[in-house]
């Protein structure tokens, strides 16, 4: 397949024109959902602290990481380490190209605190739950087996469980070390963009598949599958949220919590497949290439040994991601290199 990451036209300062423009136009439905409904906005905390936070710091420290090399080829002098240091910031990063990582990463703030938030008030919104549909499509393609079940008498429940979910909880590093990596040691600043701008459509795409298929994934309507499972990590992420669903439910305003839980489709894999289709297609070294289709590999196996998700939710991850992607090429191509046609990305998809 010949396919090339996007090559525009357009200053660094405009690379995220459109995409900005796409997820700051979420971020006020979001608003507007949250005042038609009467429900708080959050700014939801990881355990690195604040997105707001922590990914400025990621990209402020891996800028430093790109400066270091060429700073000790240079054997600067004791005393003028910090004239030599600015002096290299305003030759490697000069303020255009500042200016435009900075609006890359708050498309992505904005996209994914945007994105955070409908996913909160999703059983506040559609109180049903498709649950019941989505365990029959896994029983229908399982011959009438439980998936979870299945991949645990394969994979056994020993060091397994603690290597899947080692993989699963990687995924809370891996999006912001990935989106500050992009923005800052990109060959091609409209590689990054291409990738952030994916990133971010993956957020809002997942929103709207929450909506399509409310659902709460295998571990919380059938939790008899995972019993025989050890205390790990996924564990406590999955008693944590329940918890945090149960302290929303009783009152939205009196907790700065976030309701976290839907299964349809998996943005863990919708990501990772984001992640892995890009590098396959910006021919990036093949062991990166290798590394993330076998990250890929174990973060799918790990939603459904955990019962985070129905088999139907991966399948559909990987479509979605593969259709961020397109949409990414549209948003940060110029109009006079007109993105190629969807089949081809999509093609390729189906064949790795």
């Amino acid at each position: 397949m010949k396919s090339s990451p996007p090559t525009t036209g357009h200053t660094p300062s405009g690379l995220f024109r459109i995409p900005f423009a796409v997820t700051a136009a979420f971020a006020v439905l979001t608003a507007l959902v949250a005042v038609a409904s009467g429900l708080p906005l959050r700014d939801p905390e990881g355990f690195l602290g604040p997105s707001y936070v922590r990914l400025p710091l990621l990209l402020a420290a891996l800028i430093l990481v790109d400066m270091i090399p060429s700073m000790l080829r240079r054997r600067t002098a004791p005393g003028r380490v910090m004239p030599a240091a600015v002096a290299e910031l305003r030759r490697r990063w000069p303020k255009e190209r500042l200016v435009a990582i900075s609006v890359g990463l708050l498309t992505f703030y904005l996209a994914y605190v945007s994105y955070r938030n409908m996913k909160s008030f999703l059983p506040f919104i559609r109180d049903r739950v498709t649950d019941p549909l989505l365990q029959a499509s896994d029983r229908w393609l399982l011959g009438g087996l439980q998936p979870g079940d299945v991949l645990q008498q394969v994979l056994g429940t020993g060091a397994s469980a603690h290597v899947l979910s080692a993989v699963y909880v990687s995924y809370l590093i891996f999006v912001p070390v990935s989106v500050a990596a992009a923005l800052v040691w990109s060959r091609k600043l409209s590689q990054g963009a291409w990738y952030v701008t994916a990133l971010s459509f993956n957020w809002i795409l997942g929103a709207l598949s929450y909506y399509a298929l409310p659902s709460l994934g295998p571990i919380y309507v059938e939790p008899q599958h995972f019993t025989d499972l050890p205390d790990t990590a996924v564990t406590a992420l999955q008693e944590s949220l329940y918890r945090n669903r149960v302290s929303v439910l009783s009152d939205p305003h009196a907790t700065q919590s976030v309701h976290g839980i839907a299964a349809f489709a998996s943005l863990h894999v919708s990501v990772v497949f984001t992640a892995a289709l890009m590098a396959h297609l910006l021919r990036l070294p093949r062991v990166i290439r290798g590394a993330l289709w076998a990250y890929l590999l174990l973060t799918a196996l790990a939603t459904v040994y955990f019962g985070w998700h129905y088999v139907v939710d991966v399948a559909a991850g990987a479509a979605l991601g593969a259709v961020a992607i397109r949409l990414a090429t549209r948003a940060t191509r110029s109009v006079e290199s007109p993105p190629p046609p969807v089949a081809p990305v999509l093609a390729t998809a189906g064949r790795l």
